[in-house]
């Protein structure tokens, strides 16, 4: 009985053991040959901030693009409350990634909210930074549903 007990005491301990730090953070610890520094092509991390223009320019061209060819005639007026959500939130051995939200307004007077992340050697021909986005509720074909989330980290 007490042998039973102390196995399954054991086995509790174990389980707690190997649950615990990845409960207690979401980021993997990475040791420093593995880090996307060190890769063949090293990547740094360095990309433009949220509210950079040149960000906010490759977004609005997108949209607008997206929208003049398959929906509506809508384009982005300006943006506002950008602020940053999270860098590199995955570890240090994933491509770099810097998530941002913000609120768009639109030339039809509507307001949404805008889920971005720059993305480092995912440009042209793995050359420059990208900007993956997504506007909530022009979502049309879900690819970032529900409501943007899997646009957000």
């Amino acid at each position: 009985m007490r042998r039973t007990m102390l196995r399954t005491a054991l086995l509790s301990l174990a389980c707690l053991t190997a649950v615990l730090p990845a409960a207690a953070s979401s980021r993997r610890h990475v040791a420093p040959p593995d880090i996307a520094e060190n890769r063949v092509i090293p990547m740094y991390g360095n990309l433009p901030a949220c509210e950079d223009p040149a960000v906010l320019g490759q977004l609005s061209s997108w949209f607008n693009s997206r929208e003049a060819k398959f929906w509506e005639p809508l384009q982005v007026v300006t943006y506002d409350r950008v602020r940053p959500v999270a860098f590199r939130p995955w570890g240090d051995d994933f491509i770099p990634r810097r998530f941002c939200t913000g609120r768009v307004a639109l030339n039809d007077g509507s307001l949404h909210r805008v889920d971005y992340s720059v993305r480092e050697s995912l440009g042209l021909f793995g050359y420059t930074w990208n900007v993956n986005w997504c506007v909530s509720g022009l979502d049309r074909h879900r690819s970032y549903a529900p409501d943007c989330k899997m646009a957000r980290p």
